[in-house]
């Protein structure tokens, strides 16, 4: 491949214009790596996110994100079965049955796959205050690497 076309390669994995994030209930991970990914990005890349399961509503993860700006509004959570378009040019998967779900799911397309294992905060136990920090950190970390992997070289 000559130099020229691996950067043209590099910048079109670089620059999708189509993400969809995947998590496990769509009801914490992949909701808000969805709001970050439009609130920095939204007028480039086109952004959904869904569950390999739903879930319901986690009012820690709407506390947070509404803490930075961008509340997650009427999300409802939703499966891969739920989604009106199945193409996109990048799936990011959360955990790891979303990975493995992913896989299956597109076998047969020309799609990029990217698993980022996240951290369930859902799955830390303490007072409110020690919750609320379990979830800002997810936010946080998702931002950063969202900010990252999508933005202009």
């Amino acid at each position: 491949m000559a130099e020229s076309e691996e950067g043209v390669d590099k910048a079109r994995l670089k620059q999708p214009a189509s993400v969809l994030f995947v998590c496990a209930m769509n009801a914490i991970r992949s909701p808000m790596a969805e709001y970050l990914t439009r609130h920095h990005f939204g007028d480039r890349i086109y952004v959904e996110s869904a569950g390999v399961q739903a879930g319901v509503r986690d009012s820690f993860a709407e506390a947070v994100m509404a803490e930075a700006g961008m509340p997650l509004g009427a999300h409802t959570p939703s499966t891969l079965d739920d989604l009106s378009d199945s193409y996109f040019d990048l799936i990011v998967t959360l955990s790891p049955e979303a990975h493995h779900r992913a896989l299956e799911m597109t076998r047969s397309q020309a799609v990029d796959i990217e698993y980022w294992p996240t951290f369930d905060p859902s799955s830390v136990a303490g007072n409110r205050e020690q919750v609320m920090a379990a979830y800002r950190q997810l936010r946080d970390t998702l931002d950063k690497r969202i900010r990252a992997r999508f933005a202009d070289d």
